[in-house]
């Protein structure tokens, strides 16, 4: 065990803005796995996720010094790694919304989806085929647990669209996923 396994995030960050090397690499270590997952899910290619990843970690650590503790130390990365996506999606004009005239989410629609978690590894697999406004908007509120207010805010669209843009990812996850079963 080393000595920078049970510090705190604030004593953490500290000694990371210090400049030593061990908690530094106790800061990436903790939290890096988690964030190449969450930009993995949105951007769903592997390579382009790590190299964002990477530049996720450059910006932490050019950034800690502006870390407050008004949020833990992994929500204030996590959200660095989603602009990081986001941005790069944008960037790469990826991250666009079909829109369907006259078309709202259906709001009875339910969905077990605990259920989905028998096969994680196959619902991973299918959501990096969804159109990248579908798979981004998914993955935000699904799996990041953002609100769709917040996730329309994140993206420039309404509501609405968000709403949308996740029934129809949700409906595409199904057919793809029950034409495997099938």
């Amino acid at each position: 065990m080393t000595a920078t396994e049970n510090i705190t995030e604030q004593d953490l960050v500290r000694h990371c803005i210090a400049g030593q090397v061990a908690a530094q690499r106790a800061l990436y270590t903790r939290y890096v796995g988690a964030m190449f997952h969450t930009v993995l899910r949105l951007v769903g290619n592997r390579q382009d996720a790590e190299d964002l990843t990477q530049e996720v970690f450059v910006k932490v650590f050019q950034r800690l010094d502006s870390f407050r503790g008004e949020s833990t130390l992994g929500a204030w990365i996590k959200r660095i790694a989603v602009n990081a996506a986001l941005n790069y999606l944008r960037t790469a004009d990826r991250l666009r919304m079909v829109t369907y005239e006259g078309q709202q989410p259906e709001s009875n629609e339910t969905v077990d989806e605990e259920s989905w978690a028998h096969d994680i590894r196959r619902i991973h697999e299918t959501i990096k085929t969804l159109p990248d406004g579908c798979r981004t908007v998914f993955c935000l509120h699904l799996l990041e647990g953002y609100r769709h207010q917040d996730v329309a805010q994140m993206l420039g669209i309404t509501e609405s669209t968000s709403k949308t843009q996740y029934m129809r990812a949700k409906r595409l996850v199904r057919e793809v996923l029950g034409q495997l079963s099938g």
